[in-house]
């Protein structure tokens, strides 16, 4: 009973979300399992562009460290937001939200050049807060209990409990500084005087990812039509007593 219930709803989530938290747990699952080692995976400029191991440009967002409660506390966050990003301000816009994911790594491969980071995964999951806390600025908040704050406050609140728990605070100022970023190029500047949609999303993503929109204005030609050349016409008038024809 508790397999069907966790298989429904790991089939019910959104594509993007479960294609991402999937790739996220195997990284995480195959270093636990010494099949992979980190060593393999974290973000390299020299190996990357010397030796040609481009994967690490996808790795590196994908291993939020051993299993624990960092790794949980993370992929607890992103799965939610991401989620709620998803079916919430992209929900039928799929090719839209990969385009935000490509933006954003993008941004975060670009910084990582001149600041030494290794795994991109936590940048990352701040920026989907970001842009969902902007997107919903009037939402109560609670974390643990303890602070009751409206939406936008709550990366600085992650900032702060990062800072708590000792990481670097500048994993988490990468992921509000990106996700500010795509909020204003989204969000602030198209709806300036003489603004304009600054990100564009190639007609290859929405021929990839988004559902092709039902053509409400079709008429099917007359030979096409089952019944007869009348079928559907129902604006025909018909006298009372008027025979059907045979």
């Amino acid at each position: 009973m508790a397999y069907q219930t966790l298989r429904n709803e790991y089939l019910n989530m959104p594509p993007v979300t479960r294609a991402y938290t999937t790739a996220c747990v195997i990284t995480t699952l195959a270093v636990q399992l010494e099949l992979a080692s980190p060593f393999q995976l974290y973000f390299n400029p020299i190996l990357i562009l010397k030796q040609g191991q481009i994967w690490r440009l996808v790795t590196t967002f994908l291993f939020f460290g051993t299993f624990g409660f960092n790794f949980f506390f993370n992929m607890i966050f992103t799965y939610r937001y991401c989620r709620m990003l998803e079916e919430g301000s992209f929900r039928s816009r799929t090719a839209d939200f990969v385009m935000m994911f490509l933006f954003g790594g993008l941004c975060m491969i670009i910084f990582a050049f001149f600041v030494n980071l290794l795994f991109l995964g936590q940048a990352f999951t701040i920026m989907l807060v970001y842009v969902w806390s902007r997107r919903n600025p009037y939402v109560r908040m609670n974390f643990f209990g303890l602070l009751n704050f409206q939406a936008p406050y709550l990366p600085w609140v992650l900032l702060g409990f990062s800072l708590l728990l000792g990481n670097a605070v500048y994993v988490d100022l990468m992921g509000i500084a990106v996700g500010h970023i795509y909020y204003f190029m989204e969000d602030v500047f198209p709806n300036q005087r003489g603004g304009f949609r600054i990100l564009k999303t190639p007609s290859l993503l929405r021929t990839l990812f988004d559902e092709l929109p039902e053509d409400t204005d079709y008429v099917p030609a007359p030979e096409d039509r089952p019944g007869g050349f009348e079928w559907g016409n129902q604006n025909r008038e018909v006298n009372p007593g008027q025979e059907n024809p045979q």
